[in-house]
């Protein structure tokens, strides 16, 4: 996500207490939010794929190939 969306989503935060959305600017900020949420959703997602955990045994395990790189959820 960008940084002006990001922005976007602030402002559109600032004004809803300040003075209230319109409808318009609520569909909006609903729509931005949920971009935003998919966003840290994937970057943690992506994140977690990548971590190798040391078993006691010795072996080094993926997290991503252990749990099929779930892309879905």
């Amino acid at each position: 996500m960008d940084q002006k969306k990001i922005q976007r989503i602030n402002e559109l935060y600032r004004k809803s207490k300040a003075e209230g959305l319109t409808d318009a600017e609520r569909k909006e900020q609903k729509i931005l939010r949920e971009e935003y949420l998919e966003a840290v959703r994937r970057n943690l997602r992506g994140q977690l794929n990548n971590i190798d955990i040391e078993e006691k045994d010795g072996t080094v395990v993926n997290l991503g190939e252990k749990y099929g790189n779930k892309k879905g959820n």
